[in-house]
């Protein structure tokens, strides 16, 4: 499995820009993680991409990630990718254990929230984002108000990274990518 593979299940499976662009996000900041932890950062960052590929056609919380997993299995994706991939999701039963799958939780529902916050600066720029406008941010719970914060703060604990610093690596790895996440 390589990049220009999931990008092919990326672009069969995804039509909303948006979406795309939030794996996008997620995909730069497990490569920046993989870094961190030793881990592969083409296998990191495949499952940034595909964590959220099946949302469109099960965009249900019963249904994703779980009904994806045989589109992605028929695909190819090595079978620890799928399962970092239900384990974003501890809904499902499987729970976040090994870096990737940490990593993962972690990564995803604050990469979205980081997008919110980059909108409501005057030019809408990642660059002008910074950790404390993004806890500034999470402390209102009229922003961004479908944001699950306590998803976020038991992602972080389980991570077991000190809250600023998860926030600092997902922001410099989504302003690492400012342009294609059109921010």
């Amino acid at each position: 499995m390589t990049r220009n593979d999931a990008l092919t299940i990326l672009h069969e499976y995804v039509k909303n820009p948006n979406l795309k662009k939030h794996m996008l996000a997620v995909e730069a900041a497990m490569r920046a993680y993989a870094e961190k932890f030793g881990g592969d950062p083409e296998e990191w960052g495949i499952v940034g991409l595909l964590h959220d590929f099946d949302w469109e056609i099960h965009p249900t919380l019963d249904d994703h990630p779980v009904k994806g997993q045989p589109i992605l299995a028929e695909r190819g994706v090595p079978e620890h990718l799928r399962h970092a991939i239900l384990a974003h999701a501890p809904r499902t039963g499987v729970k976040p254990e090994t870096p990737m799958e940490k990593a993962l939780f972690a990564c995803d529902e604050i990469s979205g929230f980081i997008v919110a916050v980059a909108l409501m600066t005057p030019n809408k720029k990642l660059a002008d984002v910074t950790v404390e406008s993004i806890e500034k941010k999470l402390k209102r719970k009229d922003f961004a108000a479908k944001v699950n914060r306590q998803e976020i703060d038991d992602s972080i604990q389980l991570l077991g990274l000190p809250r600023n610093e998860h926030l600092q690596n997902v922001l410099t790895a989504m302003q690492g990518i400012h342009e294609n996440l059109g921010l």
